[in-house]
Parts: structure tokens; sequence; C-alpha cells
């Protein structure tokens, strides 16, 4: 479940880049087709200015689904992401 769909809010969320203390505003969604079922969807969350950084490297991989608003996640967007 995502932390938004659990109750959670956008403004708990930080973004993913190292060390980056800011609030999360974007999430990209990504699989690594070599290792994960083609359902599967991995979570980053991003701040504004870390966006394009991450985008780019899983861009570079073609590991980037697409990028959404924090607040547009939902229990689909996660559930994959679960162990």
């Amino acid at each position: 479940m995502s932390p938004i769909a659990a109750g959670g809010d956008a403004t708990d969320l930080i973004c993913s880049g190292k060390g980056c203390p800011q609030a999360a505003r974007w999430a990209l969604l990504w699989n690594n087709p070599k290792i994960h079922s083609p359902e599967r969807r991995k979570v980053w969350l991003a701040c504004d200015e870390h966006r394009g950084h991450l985008e780019t490297f899983l861009d570079a991989r073609s590991f980037r689904l697409s990028t959404i608003a924090v607040e547009d996640l939902t229990d689909v967007d996660s559930a994959g992401d679960r162990p």
C-alpha cells in the first residue's frame, strides 16, 4: 500500500535523491525487466530539483515507466513493490 493510500500525507514523503531532505513531489514508477516481472512497479520519489537526474538515470537503462505526482500514487502503483 502506498504511504498516501495508507492514510499518510504527501508531505510525509521524502525525495529518494542521496541525502536530500526535501519533500517529494514526484513518483517515478519503474522496473528492471531483467529481474522484475512486467507488472512489478518500483517507486522512487523525487523533489523538483532531483526529478530530472533520477529520470535520466532510469531512462538511460530503459527502466522508467512513468512519472506522476505523489498525490496520484495508488495501491496499484506500489503493490508490486512489497517484499
